[in-house]
């Protein structure tokens, strides 16, 4: 089975967690970020799957009941929403990713189950789990931790791997000032992608155990991987091994698009003449709930007042009435009117966009209006004034901004 770690509320994209976990976060237009996970688990042939959720997790929860509710329980598939309950103490919620497991062992007992599956909920990639199942059976690990192979330089932001030659890892090391090399190359260091397959029996046990430790942080990477270096045998796969291309020499792609500017750039990079990420591919699907909405309409085709978009993502049930987009991504249900511009903007769904706004290098958030003649983007000093701006210069826009911004007017 799979195990979801979809609790966490991913801090660092500010406002845009303020009513919704990361994990349900919008993505690509018409994704969420779980999405990825749970699609790589069902393309992987793994239909058993549940999923831990702890702060604020409505957005979440019925995504996962709408988009997911295609699995069959009479065929032995399901998707299982685990919330914090007060299972265990009524004053004792998740206290760490391990702990999220632990909580609900007797529900994972009654799955019969074999070998348990621990994904990230809140990253944006393409594998296939079924390669790296194998690489545990065949090497008799105790936990087989997923990996990115990773500039040295980069490596401090991570959890890393010291490994031998047979991918044996011999120390775990939470975001080291000097990260170890990889065997053969001193350059590249291997990262935890918060992937773990164990066998349930043994986790089971170990997780016992650690519910027992009074100064444990009950976490995967803090305590339970750091114990079977120590006293088991953990095993590293590189992601490069078991990552879906589009096509043999495309890069392995994984992002973590926890900040505004990463998450920005990931969406935008999808409007590339060639994205590293292909949404197309029908033979690995990013499955989701698909709204039902009528295709995109442009109108209006005069010298200033042209619907169009130029390399750009326009999902279904859009209007652009006379506004030119470039370089942009806009979700289900947007709305933009005459004689507005976008460019290099996010827009999710249900925004609508008055008359004569401007729009460049901005992330609007759901349901948002923008009022007329707004301008955004060329002035980061004065956007700052009621705005969230990044560190990378991207503008976050909320209705509640928008709401202040009025309001001084």
């Amino acid at each position: 089975m799979a195990f979801v770690l979809a609790g966490g509320r991913g801090s660092r994209l500010k406002q845009l967690t303020n009513n919704r976990v990361k994990p349900a976060v919008y993505f690509g237009g018409k994704t969420r970020i779980v999405d990825f996970a749970l699609s790589n688990a069902l393309n992987s042939g793994i239909r058993k799957m549940a999923m831990a959720t702890q702060y604020k997790a409505h957005s979440l929860i019925r995504h996962c009941q709408r988009g997911w509710s295609f699995l069959r329980a009479e065929r032995n598939e399901f998707l299982d929403i685990l919330p914090a309950s007060q299972r265990v103490d009524e004053g004792k919620w998740y206290v760490g990713t391990a702990d999220a497991v632990t909580q609900n062992i007797d529900i994972i007992d009654s799955y019969g189950i074999e070998y348990i599956l621990i994904l990230a909920g809140d990253h944006i990639y393409k594998m296939d789990y079924e390669l790296m199942l194998r690489d545990h059976v065949d090497t008799n690990a105790d936990v087989t931790v997923g990996c990115l192979t990773v500039p040295r330089e980069e490596a401090s932001a991570f959890g890393v791997m010291a490994v031998d030659d047979t991918l044996k890892i011999t120390s775990f090391l939470e975001k080291p000032a000097e990260p170890p090399g990889m065997p053969g190359d001193d350059t590249r260091t291997l990262a935890s992608m918060g992937i773990y397959v164990f066998k349930w029996s043994y986790l089971r046990e170990l997780l016992m155990h650690d519910a027992d430790e009074a100064n444990s942080s009950h976490d995967f990477g803090g305590d339970i991987i750091p114990y079977i270096v120590k006293n088991g045998r953990a095993q590293a796969h590189e992601f490069e091994k078991s990552c879906v291309r589009h096509r043999a020499d495309a890069p392995a792609y994984w992002r973590d698009v926890g900040t505004v500017d990463a998450y920005w750039q990931a969406n935008i990079d999808l409007t590339d003449f060639d994205p590293e990420l292909d949404l197309w591919d029908t033979n690995w699907p990013i499955w989701t709930y698909s709204e039902i909405t009528p295709p995109a309409k442009f109108i209006h085709d005069e010298d200033d007042r042209r619907g169009l978009a130029v390399s750009s993502m326009v999902a279904g049930g859009c209007i652009v009435s006379g506004t030119e987009i470039r370089n942009s991504l806009l979700f289900t249900q947007v709305n933009t009117n005459s004689f507005a511009s976008l460019e290099e903007s996010v827009i999710l769904p249900h925004v609508n966009v008055a008359r004569h706004a401007r729009l460049r290098k901005c992330v609007v958030d759901r349901g948002v209006h923008i009022p007329e003649g707004l301008i955004v983007g060329e002035d980061a000093e004065a956007d700052a004034k009621f705005f969230e701006v990044s560190k990378g210069g991207v503008t976050l826009i909320t209705q509640d901004m928008i709401d202040g911004w009025s309001a001084a007017q």
